[in-house]
């Protein structure tokens, strides 16, 4: 399963997913994270750039071309959950914590 998360400080997951500046993307098989890859992609930077259709859709394009699964964050508006659920992705919000141990949490 791959697994996106957004992240704050200290690796902690972070608060709010359309204006995340770094995400981690993990793939987790048996119970084990096989794969963390943390990348800047400055959805904070780029949240007010063009129309909210626009931001919406930069995340799909990043979440298909890495073939995410699974979103964690610790908030995300309602239009945001709409579309990821419309893309047939699990969404889990108000989550707090270490990602790392979050991510492994959640797919267990």
């Amino acid at each position: 399963m791959v697994v996106c998360v957004n992240l704050g400080p200290e690796g902690q997951v972070g608060s709010g997913w359309g204006r995340a500046s770094c995400v981690a993307i993990a793939e987790v098989r048996v119970g084990k994270i096989v794969r963390w890859d943390e990348i800047e992609v400055g959805w904070d930077r780029l949240h007010d750039e063009g129309t909210e259709g626009s931001h919406h859709a930069r995340i799909a394009r990043f979440l298909m071309d890495h073939q995410v699964s699974q979103v964690i964050s610790g908030h995300m508006g309602p239009g945001m959950q709409q579309m990821l659920a419309r893309m047939g992705l699990t969404v889990r919000i108000g989550v707090e914590g270490d990602a790392k141990q979050v991510v492994l949490n959640g797919v267990n």
